[in-house]
């Protein structure tokens, strides 16, 4: 467990991907469960207490059980990694999700996440709740302009020139992109992340193959309620990604933010209206704050789960579940903390009145 703020924490667990590379991801939160599809830039540690990327953990949390990763060869998963195609990266999400264990799901898609997100839920839309796409894209060069292509190419080699230097000059090049109303505080920590999650040569090495990857023909396939939220004067991902989405997406609908940043920052008035449209998107995920009655638990919670339940309801302690039921402890834990996010239940008191009001009416 790593502490973030008073009685919140992260959980970070693995799950092993289909061509057996280790992928790192956290959970975190209460309420409906939220996915987010990694961004290329991440270290779950490294964003905890990020001066960047601290007020989305926060705020997400508030409304929802967040379950974020590092993508393969980032952050805390498995180095070294020379496979980053997308089916490779379609693999990595589909063994977070199962691995999470939560029948469905609310999938946020960030930056470069577009192309798998749309890969996912053409194949998996049984798992899927709705769909979000927040400064992202179908396909990196989709509808590009000859400027945005140069511009690519010049990137890649900014990073094999001096993404390794002890110096942040080049990196500082992204930073400027990412955050432009950024502080130098907020700039300077982007600098270090850059370093941290990943070294130079996977860094070129996975970039190639994310700029290859288009799935705009799927957007047609898509059936979901989707949500296309997107900064007007982003740099990183130009607008024109998200108006391609919005238009190809059937009923998806189009939040232009107020802002030239990528990454949202807190203290700008864009970042309240991005809360309050993913907060108010998934509502519908969000179940009633009383705990249903036991005969509606069924259709809310997998038979894993409500059996556990029932377990810990007749005063069992972990170790006798995990023990009756040929588990792992931490199996048990795992479906007991899942349990209670998809019955909106937070903090110790809450959690034990409701398995004791599970067990007086079972």
């Amino acid at each position: 467990m790593v502490t973030f703020e008073p009685d919140v924490v992260q959980d970070i667990r693995f799950a092993r991907s289909a061509d057996g590379v280790g992928i790192a991801y956290a959970v975190h939160g209460s309420g409906p469960p939220l996915l987010i599809d990694a961004c290329w830039l991440s270290h779950l540690q490294f964003d905890w207490q990020s001066p960047v990327w601290r007020h989305f953990l926060v705020g997400l949390g508030s409304v929802a059980t967040v379950i974020r990763y590092d993508e393969r060869g980032h952050g805390l998963s498995d180095r070294g990694v020379t496979d980053h195609s997308l089916q490779a990266r379609v693999a990595d999400l589909e063994a977070v999700a199962d691995d999470a264990g939560f029948d469905r799901f609310a999938l946020l898609a960030m930056a470069q996440g577009g192309p798998v997100a749309l890969e996912y839920a053409v194949r998996h839309p049984e798992r899927l709740t709705r769909l979000i796409f927040y400064g992202s894209y179908a396909g990196a060069h989709a509808g590009a302009s000859p400027e945005e292509i140069a511009l690519d190419e010049a990137f890649e080699a900014l990073i094999r020139v001096g993404w390794a230097r002890p110096t942040s000059e080049f990196r500082r090049v992204f930073s400027s992109l990412m955050i432009p109303g950024g502080t130098e505080e907020q700039r300077s920590w982007l600098d270090d992340l850059q370093k941290m999650a990943v070294d130079a040569e996977t860094a070129v090495i996975s970039r190639a193959q994310r700029q290859n990857a288009d799935s705009s023909a799927r957007m047609a396939e898509i059936d979901l309620p989707t949500l296309v939220i997107h900064s007007r004067g982003d740099q990183m991902n130009e607008f024109h990604h998200a108006r391609d989405l919005a238009s190809h997406i059937r009923g998806a609908r189009l939040v232009a933010l107020e802002s030239d940043n990528h990454i949202v920052l807190e203290d700008e008035p864009a970042w309240p209206v991005f809360l309050r449209e993913v907060s108010d998107f998934i509502a519908p995920d969000r179940l009633p704050d009383a705990a249903p009655d036991p005969e509606d638990l069924a259709a809310i919670l997998s038979p894993r789960e409500l059996e556990i339940l029932r377990l810990a309801a007749a005063g069992r302690d972990n170790d006798a579940i995990a023990a009756e039921l040929v588990l792992s402890v931490r199996t048990v834990e795992r479906h007991l903390q899942n349990a209670y996010a998809k019955l909106g239940l937070q903090g110790r008191s809450a959690r034990t009145a409701a398995v004791a009001r599970l067990l007086s009416r079972s």
